[in-house]
């Protein structure tokens, strides 16, 4: 299972643009996630007239290994770690849930 998912906020724990809180945009499937208006690089594009598509210095976010974030608490508004839990509901039927390592709080149903 995955402790990371699109959607979710973080805050960046390493690199150049430690420090900084943003939203999951994307997930890959070897571990990288993008993150809104973080570790942003500027790329050079040529210009694809077939395609409509003008040339220049485009600025975009780059993909930063999952190791690098920590799932944000609303609550304390610092980084926490994500444990999994099984819970059974009223009816009997167990469910896997994240939970925040630190306050045992359920974050969502996986």
């Amino acid at each position: 299972m995955k402790r990371i998912r699109k959607g979710d906020q973080v805050i960046v724990i390493a690199g150049k643009s430690k420090g900084r809180k943003g939203t999951v945009t994307r997930v890959t499937a070897d571990g990288r996630v993008y993150v809104e208006n973080v570790n942003v690089v500027k790329r050079h594009t040529k210009a694809n007239p077939q395609a409509n598509q003008p040339g220049g210095i485009v600025e975009r976010e780059a993909a930063i290994d999952a190791s690098n974030v920590m799932l944000l608490n609303p609550k304390t508004q610092k980084g926490d770690k994500v444990g999994f839990k099984t819970i059974k509901n009223d009816a009997g039927v167990e469910h896997k849930v994240r939970v925040y390592r630190s306050t045992g709080e359920v974050i969502d149903i996986v």
